[in-house]
C-alpha cells in the first residue's frame, strides 16, 4: 500500500471513529475537519531501524482551535494490530478514538459519557488541575488481570510528583500512559504533551501492575487543564485563518507548542 493510500485509510477511519463519538468529521486535504474549530491532523512515520514492511506509527493531532497558533493540539502516537495493513491502520485509529479522542470529547461535553472528570484535589485527581481520563485500552493475551488492575487503580495521583513539574500555563496538557509486557520483559512510558518523562516512566514501572507469562499492554490518555470551560465553545467557534507565510499549515504554528510525539517502538516486537 502506497503512502497516500495509507493516509486515505487513516482519514476515512478518523471520520468513522469520530462518528462513534457523535461527531461529524469530513476529509479536507490533509486535515479531517470537525464541528466548529476542531480538526484532526494525520501523519505517519516509521521507527528508525524498523523492517521495510512494518506498518508506520500514526501521529494524530486533535486540534481545538484550528488555525490559531496558540490553540491546543492534543497529539498522540498509535499503532494497531491486524492481519492486513489496512486492518492495522484502522485498529490504530480505533485505539486512538477509544482513549485519546474520547478524553477530548469528554472535556468538551463533561457529561460522564466518554470519560471521567476529576476536580482539583479529588482522590483520583491532582492538586490545582482538572483532569479528564478517557477509557483505558487493555489488549494482548490473557489480559484480564491487567485490565482488572487498571480498572481498580487511579494512576495520575501516583505519578503527579513527576508529571506536574512538566506543566506550564497552557490551557491544556495531554498525558499518555503506556505499560505492560510480561515478567522480565516489560515496558512503561509516560509522555507529557508528546515528550517522554523518564522519571514518571520509572514511577509507572515501579507500580504493582500484574506481570504474567503472556504479553498484555494498557494505554490511556489524560488531559489536564486549570479552566475546564476555556474550550467549551471549540465545536461552535469558527476556524481562524492562519496569518503569515503562504505555506503555513492548517494548524498554524501549534506544532512548536505541542510537538507531535517522536517515533516510538513500544509495539515493534508485537508487530
Amino acid at each position: 500500500m502506497r503512502a497516500e493510500q495509507r493516509l486515505d485509510v487513516i482519514r476515512r477511519s478518523v471520520v468513522r471513529e469520530m462518528a462513534a463519538l457523535g461527531r461529524r468529521f469530513h476529509v479536507d486535504e490533509q486535515v479531517v475537519h470537525g464541528p466548529g474549530s476542531t480538526a484532526v491532523a494525520v501523519r505517519e512515520h516509521r521507527d528508525p531501524g524498523a523492517d521495510a514492511g512494518a506498518v508506520p506509527h500514526l501521529d494524530l493531532g486533535y486540534a481545538l482551535r484550528l488555525g490559531d497558533g496558540e490553540g491546543p493540539v492534543v497529539w498522540d502516537c498509535v499503532s494497531g494490530l491486524g492481519r492486513t495493513e489496512e486492518q492495522r491502520l484502522e485498529n490504530g485509529v480505533r485505539m486512538w478514538r477509544t482513549t485519546t479522542a474520547a478524553a477530548v470529547v469528554e472535556l468538551l461535553e463533561r457529561r460522564g459519557v466518554h470519560g471521567d472528570v476529576f476536580p482539583p484535589g479529588a482522590p483520583a485527581g491532582v492538586p490545582g488541575w482538572y483532569s479528564v481520563q478517557g477509557p483505558a485500552a487493555v489488549f494482548g493475551f490473557r489480559s484480564e488481570p491487567l485490565s482488572a488492575w487498571v480498572e481498580g487503580n487511579h494512576l495520575l495521583p501516583a505519578l503527579a510528583v513527576e508529571v506536574l513539574p512538566h506543566l506550564d500555563e497552557r490551557v491544556l496538557h495531554g498525558v499518555r500512559l503506556f505499560f505492560g509486557g510480561r515478567a522480565n520483559d516489560e515496558i512503561a512510558e509516560v509522555r507529557v504533551d508528546g515528550e517522554p518523562v523518564p522519571a514518571a516512566s520509572a514511577a509507572l514501572r515501579a507500580l504493582d501492575w500484574p506481570r504474567g507469562e503472556h504479553l498484555a499492554w494498557a494505554r490511556c490518555h489524560l488531559l489536564l487543564t486549570r479552566d475546564p470551560d476555556a474550550l467549551r465553545d471549540a465545536e461552535t467557534a469558527s476556524p481562524k485563518t492562519p496569518s503569515g507565510p503562504s505555506d503555513a499549515t492548517p494548524l498554524g504554528d501549534a506544532r512548536t507548542r505541542s510537538q507531535p510525539p517522536a517515533p516510538m517502538a513500544l509495539l515493534r516486537r508485537l508487530l
